[in-house]
């Protein structure tokens, strides 16, 4: 019996090796090939000699120190951000305070308490903390000025690699820190459909601006000597779960190969004045109008909420619409220390996060209390007020998020998923927290 012979499997050409290469690799691998050739017939290299910032690349993007530089510059930028405010946001909360002597004095006493309570305890308390979004905004402006951020994006890539995250994902996930809906836009310039839907779906998890005055006010109360810390923590805390679910939906939902970060590093650079404060003004004005559209339609339906009950007008907080509300959810929120206040209030930061201390300061000053400082203490324990920090950290940011999510997903069975799925993430590591949090916070 004759058998015939097997074909042997033929090395694949240069041509179809060369087709499996990232066309952008290919891109900069000919542009850099035609810079050598030009300089080859242009430059003559003298002594070699170590420039300013071959040093500084050295140690700022090095193998084992890069990754707890770019923590401590991190750590300092929340530090900065939280200590130079504070003259400022008591200064602003000074004219709130009376401007609201002068609308207390009205004498139509529904008009007094929607100007009193609604429109100054919401809107400007809120405008309180517009110093440290600015302030965090010119850190970042300073950062990216310097030519750090593209060090820093170097140094994450390896660990994002490893994550199953693109390297282009640092892109999207860094602009999260700003604003979550410029977070999922910027998720388009990632490769892939896989790779863009993952990072679509985890760059909400980054903390934004408005998740800001909640960490202050929270942290301020119930950890003030380590407020910026807890801070820093927190935005770490969002990274690192960001790059845990990145993996996990890489392991199940979107199996594949994740590519690298191909960049130029930009030069190091003296950061001017104008650039950076320009920068600073440019994205803290965009955060203003975007939110801005939300936080006075939400004070008015606070203080509406919060004033009026089934026996009218000027009922006690505790018998009012808003109270009816929190009682029906508090029973799911029990389990982590929230009440009905706290519960309310996380409804009301779906419509922008921060609306969370908005509504808390619309219904504690509705219910006559002297402070929120003093309210909050009254309603949550550290251990509680920790978790609170973390669920408003992970859980939905806002509605315009998730309208982007819609639109650069085309799908509203994706865009109920990211809602689900951080819903579920945000209660349970709330609820871990909570639960460590009660045997060492006291």
């Amino acid at each position: 019996m004759s058998r015939e012979p097997v074909a042997e499997a033929e090395e694949p050409s240069e041509s179809d090796r060369e087709m499996d290469i990232d066309p952008q690799i290919r891109l900069a691998d000919e542009r850099y090939e035609v810079i050598g050739q030009i300089l080859c017939e242009t430059y003559e290299p003298g002594e070699g000699k170590w420039m300013l910032s071959d040093m500084l690349d050295r140690v700022l993007i090095h193998r084992y120190l890069g990754l707890p530089i770019f923590l401590v510059i991190m750590w300092a930028m929340f530090h900065f951000t939280f200590q130079i405010s504070t003259v400022f946001m008591e200064m602003i909360s000074q004219f709130f305070l009376w401007v609201g002597t002068y609308t207390a004095q009205i004498p139509i006493p529904w008009l007094a308490s929607l100007l009193t309570d609604g429109v100054v305890a919401g809107v400007g308390f809120i405008l309180t903390f517009v110093p440290p979004i600015f302030f965090l905004y010119l850190a970042i402006s300073v950062l990216e000025d310097t030519g750090y951020l593209s060090r820093a994006a170097f140094v994450v890539d390896r660990i994002m690699m490893k994550m199953g995250l693109h390297g282009r994902s640092f892109i999207p996930l860094l602009l999260g820190f700003g604003c979550s809906v410029a977070a999922v836009m910027a998720s388009r310039t990632v490769d892939g459909r896989s790779n863009r839907l993952t990072t679509l779906l985890v760059s909400p998890l980054m903390s934004c601006a408005g998740r800001l005055p909640a960490y202050i006010v929270i942290a301020g109360v119930f950890f003030p000597a380590q407020a910026g810390t807890v801070v820093f923590l927190l935005y770490l805390l969002g990274i690192i779960m960001a790059a845990l679910v990145a993996l996990l939906f890489k392991k199940t939902l979107f199996r594949g190969e994740s590519s690298s970060l191909l960049m130029e590093l930009s030069m190091y650079q003296m950061p001017t004045a104008h650039g950076s404060f320009r920068h600073m003004w440019d994205r803290g004005t965009l955060f203003l109008k975007h939110a801005g559209s939300y936080l006075l339609a939400g004070s008015i339906i606070m203080w509406f909420l919060s004033a009026y009950g089934p026996g009218g007008f000027g009922v006690p907080v505790d018998q009012s619409l808003l109270s009816i509300i929190g009682h029906i959810i508090e029973p799911v929120f029990i389990p982590l220390g929230f009440q009905w206040q706290i519960v309310a209030a996380l409804v009301f930061g779906f419509m922008a996060k921060e609306a969370v201390v908005q509504s808390l300061s619309i219904i504690f000053a509705v219910g006559g209390a002297m402070s929120l400082e003093v309210a909050l203490a009254a309603v949550l324990t550290p251990a509680s007020a920790m978790a609170l920090l973390v669920f408003t950290l992970l859980y939905v940011p806002c509605i315009a998020t998730v309208g982007a999510i819609r639109k650069e997903t085309g799908s509203w069975r994706w865009t109920a998923f990211s809602v689900a799925y951080q819903l579920i993430l945000a209660y349970v590591v709330a609820l871990v927290v909570y639960l460590i949090g009660g045997l060492f916070l006291v």
